[in-house]
């Protein structure tokens, strides 16, 4: 008789099946166990409506968790009903108090400040954020480029897998295109010689690798922003060349802003934002934009809006000027 599996075993299958992120598959876990610890181990299946409720009211009353960490927490319950326990829930309208959501209109910058912060870039860095503002990308989706992604024939970008599970092309912006040939030329020698070396191997989601098993040592799946160093695979404990890490590659930015005098908060998402902003102010039409950006809904996308209207109001004058 096989060993029975533990309930969240299960749930770690059940998400690399589906080729969830390892991120996600992290956070999923971390909440089912704060779930299950929140009413002294009590097994999911016992539990149902009135237990969510209570969880998630906890969340939002007594730890005052933002809008987004309740909803990461939800999904993560609701995975575990409907994908691991096969309980339909949806008939149970569930009505938990919901943390306070703000409406943040995001921060910006001028073409003047990209161009500073990128100048304070070098190497690697330069180019992955330079992507980032040219084609508004997530850094996550950034990070996730495959050789096989770039179609320097048709001039396109793919982004499979994104955010909202939403498959899109972009047009790869022209300036970076003999760069981004290089970048492939120094991917393929490093994993020539990963490959001389024994290793070779790269990350691929559950049912790809079941799919197509020699495809993980192909050159064109390897990540086109590869880190310098080999790691252990945090799911396998294989030896592999993973991409750059966000950490890495949020601290270089970081320091870039810094080092241009800018005072706006500087992250990874502000190069999507400017990027839709810059869009919308050159005449793209919002629907244009909202597929770039690969939102689901065009109320999303209609944010930059907001933006671009508080721009113009800067135009005009104080009193004190008049």
């Amino acid at each position: 008789m096989g060993v029975k599996k533990k309930l969240l075993d299960i749930v770690r299958d059940k998400i690399r099946f589906k080729h969830y992120s390892y991120s996600t598959e992290r956070s999923y876990i971390h909440w089912i166990k704060q779930y299950i610890f929140f009413h002294n181990k009590k097994h999911p299946i016992e539990m149902a409506k009135r237990e969510i409720e209570e969880y998630l009211t906890f969340l939002a009353t007594k730890r005052r968790v933002s809008p987004t960490t309740q909803n990461q927490a939800f999904s993560a319950i609701l995975f575990l009903y409907k994908e691991v326990l096969g309980v339909d829930s949806t008939e149970w309208n569930i009505q938990a108090l919901r943390a306070q959501e703000r409406k943040h209109i995001p921060v910006v910058l001028t073409k003047e400040e990209v161009q500073k912060v990128l100048e304070n870039l070098s190497g690697i860095y330069k180019l992955i954020v330079t992507l980032m503002y040219g084609c508004g990308l997530r850094m996550s989706e950034a990070l996730n480029i495959r050789v096989k992604d770039i179609d320097f024939g048709f001039n396109k970008l793919y982004i499979w897998d994104s955010k909202s599970l939403k498959d899109r092309t972009i047009p790869l912006p022209l300036k970076l295109k003999d760069e981004l040939q290089v970048q492939v030329k120094r991917v393929e020698a490093m994993h020539h010689k990963d490959i001389k070396d024994g290793f070779g191997s790269v990350y691929l989601p559950f049912a790809y690798e079941k799919k197509y098993p020699n495809a993980k040592n192909e050159t064109k799946w390897q990540y086109l922003f590869p880190m310098n160093t080999l790691s252990r695979d945090p799911r396998t404990k294989e030896k592999r060349r993973h991409h750059i890490l966000p950490q890495t590659l949020g601290r270089n930015i970081k320091v870039a802003a810094q080092k241009a005098n800018l005072y706006k908060r500087v992250t990874s998402h502000i190069f999507r934002h400017s990027y839709a902003t810059h869009l919308l102010q050159a005449g793209v039409d919002l629907r244009s934009i909202q597929e770039l950006l690969g939102h689901k809904s065009v109320e999303t996308t209609m944010i930059y809006t907001h933006v671009v209207s508080e721009m113009n109001k800067s135009k005009l004058m104080s009193p004190l000027d008049f």
